[in-house]
Formats: structure tokens, C-alpha cells, sequence
């Protein structure tokens, strides 16, 4: 195999020394920005040089962001090439358009690093399907905001200051607000539960509620009454109907969510037959995600194509009720379905997530967290 390699940042330099290792596939050429030079491939700032190397038949997408990453992969695609990209927000926003175009020039198509990093979700979800019915995807989807958590609970920090360690340690980006307002979960919970349901979710009809409001006293109450916060995503199949969702969420000690340490994710399936199978690994990083990238185009190499096709259109019906911890404005709404109050919290009667959600958009400072038996 002859990659195109599109990016060479952290997960771009990682599938170049993994695959340097490798007999049965070469990056021949890299497009970036930078001036790099590399002993045994071309670096260029020219995409048409990748399209038209007819030696080329595999690109790499490894640029991050969704404006020239889905001009190149769409062009990649026209010129016959195959595709192996890590890019959630690429896939979410245009698989339904790309998947057709790919089976009709007759190329490949997969993109594993996109959940769950170094983790192979989305490949052993596409196994469970082929024999069960998956009623239910999700847990935690992204390592940055998990690590803030984890830091706020197990060392008292503030959310200012465990941001700054995660920075520090490459766990955070200097601008952080993919992650902790949940849009990075929130991609990922979309397509694994597009690929698990077998549709294309209406993307605005599943809400989302990061963690950037979260202060240090919220988590000293969690802390009192025996709740660890970890930001958790879920998808549901149920009744023909189907549910998505994003949003902070109060796990017990005892619950598989409340133990997932550092920057480490912890994904899980409820299928028919297999019950619960979660998966746990390092969700981010160079060569965590660099190996599940190089193992897509191993499999490219071995004929397999992409997971599955999404199917009908359908709207997120979110009508869960749930008791949720918010500290904010105390306005009609939320005195009317108080049921408690810690501190300067309340703690609401059941309501729909959708509610809570739609509560949250008109109180954009407020924070609110998911009071749950069971995470997932």
C-alpha cells in the first residue's frame, strides 16, 4: 500500500513511524504546512500531487476540522483513492453524502480512531451487529474532560487549574472548547450511534452539556453525598424510537464509570444477547490513535470496506426523565420541578431530557448533572 498522508501533526507523525516499521505499506507522500523532511517520502503543500501519483491508492486523512479535510477526502474519493481518516467531525457531518460516493467509485472507506482513539470500538461494535440487535452505546467518550474530572475529584483542583495540567500535559488544547463543551462527545456518540442503530440522527435533535461551568464546590457536594461527575454520552434504541445525548452525570463508586482514571476512556454496548461489553483504553494521543488508523488501512489492504451504511434519517426523541443536580437561576421552571437543594443547588423532580436541556440553552452560565443508579 502507497498513503497519501494528509497532516503530519500528532496523529500524522504517529502513522508515519508505525508505518515505517511496516513492510506492507509506505507514506510516499505528506502534505502539510510545515517545512519537514523525510528520508523516504515526498513532504508537499500540493493536494493535487497526491490525486494525481496514480502509485497512490490509500489517503490518510489526519488534518483534524471539517472544511479542507472534507474538500480533500471528497477529491480523494473522485480520484479513486481509498480512505482511512480519525476525524469524528468530518464522518458525523458528511458520511451519509461521502459513504455513497466512496461505494460508487468502488474505494474503502474507514475511520476507527474516530471513537475511542487507541481504542477498536468501532470496528468490534460493527461485529456485535452482525449478530444482534444493539439497544444502547455510549459512557465516556473523551479523555480531556475526563481528566479534568478525575483531577477535580481525586486532588481537590479547581477547573481552571486542572485545565491548565491538562494542557500541560498535552491532554487539553490551548483552546479547549471542543472538549469540554462536550462537541468532541458529541460527534462520537452520533456516529456510534448511526453505525449501531443502522440510521443518520438529525445532529439537532441530540443536546449536548459540556463541563466548562463546573466549579470546585459543585464537586465537593458530589463529593459529601458519595457521586463522582464523569461527562457521559448515550445513545438508546427502544419502541422503534431512538434517543442521543450528552450531559455531566453522577455515578456511584461501585459503577464501571466512576473508576476510569487520568485521560482514559471506558465505551460500552447493550446488546440482545451479550448484555454489557465495555471497552476501556486511552482515548487520545499519538500512537493510540496512530495504531487504529494504521490498522484501518491493514484492513484496506485485506478487502474490508467500511463498517456499514446509516440508514433513514431520524429525529433523537429524548423522553427519558431524570433527576438532575443544577446550580443556576432559580426562575419559574426550575422552582416548579424542585424537589431538594444541596447548598446553593437544587436537586429537580424527574424531567425529561429534553426539558433539561432546553432549560439549559436559556441559562447558558448554569450547570446541571445527571443523577444516575446506572451510567449507562
Amino acid at each position: 500500500m502507497k498513503i497519501g498522508l494528509l497532516g503530519f501533526g500528532v496523529v500524522g507523525r504517529g502513522v508515519y513511524d508505525i508505518t515505517s516499521e511496516l513492510d506492507n505499506m509506505q507514506v510516499a507522500k505528506v502534505v502539510c504546512l510545515e517545512d519537514v523532511s523525510l528520508p523516504d517520502a515526498e513532504v508537499t503543500r500540493d493536494i493535487q500531487s497526491v490525486l494525481d501519483d496514480p502509485t497512490i491508492d490509500t489517503v490518510v486523512e489526519a488534518m483534524g476540522g471539517v472544511g479542507a479535510a472534507y474538500k480533500f477526502v471528497r477529491a480523494a474519493i473522485e480520484a479513486g483513492k481509498n480512505i482511512v481518516t480519525s476525524n469524528k467531525a468530518l464522518v458525523c457531518s458528511f458520511y451519509d453524502e461521502l459513504l455513497p460516493l466512496a461505494q460508487s467509485k468502488g474505494v474503502q472507506f474507514r475511520c476507527t480512531a474516530a471513537v475511542g482513539g487507541g481504542i477498536g470500538w468501532l470496528s468490534e461494535l460493527e461485529r456485535s451487529r452482525r449478530v444482534q440487535p444493539i439497544m444502547q452505546v455510549g459512557g465516556i467518550m473523551n479523555g480531556t474532560c475526563n481528566y479534568i474530572l478525575d483531577s477535580m475529584t481525586r486532588l481537590g483542583l479547581g477547573y481552571d487549574e486542572a485545565l491548565k495540567q491538562a494542557q500541560s500535559l498535552g491532554y487539553a488544547e490551548a483552546k479547549p472548547a471542543t472538549d469540554v463543551e462536550g462537541i468532541d462527545t458529541w460527534h462520537k456518540v452520533i456516529l456510534s450511534s448511526n453505525i449501531a442503530f443502522g440510521v443518520s440522527l438529525d445532529t439537532t435533535t441530540v443536546p449536548v452539556a459540556g463541563i466548562s461551568a463546573i466549579t470546585a464546590e459543585d464537586v465537593a457536594a458530589f463529593n459529601a453525598r458519595g457521586y463522582i461527575c464523569k461527562l457521559i454520552s448515550t445513545g438508546k434504541r427502544k419502541d422503534g424510537k431512538y434517543s442521543a445525548y450528552v450531559q455531566p452525570t453522577l455515578v456511584k463508586p461501585g459503577q464501571p464509570e466512576a473508576a476510569v482514571p487520568s485521560n482514559y476512556n471506558l465505551i460500552t454496548l447493550v446488546g440482545k444477547y451479550s448484555g454489557r461489553m465495555s471497552f476501556f483504553g486511552q482515548g487520545a494521543g499519538r500512537y493510540p490513535t496512530a495504531y487504529n488508523v494504521v490498522q484501518d488501512c491493514a484492513d484496506v489492504i485485506a478487502g474490508k470496506g467500511f463498517y456499514c451504511e446509516y440508514g433513514p434519517k431520524v429525529a433523537a426523541v429524548n423522553d427519558d426523565k431524570m433527576t438532575y443536580y443544577v446550580r443556576g437561576d432559580r426562575d419559574a421552571w426550575l422552582s416548579e420541578h424542585t424537589a431538594d437543594t444541596w447548598g446553593e443547588a437544587v436537586i429537580t423532580k424527574p424531567v425529561s431530557v429534553s426539558d433539561m436541556h432546553a432549560w439549559l440553552k436559556t441559562h447558558p452560565g448554569a450547570f446541571i448533572a445527571a443523577l444516575s443508579d446506572d451510567a449507562l
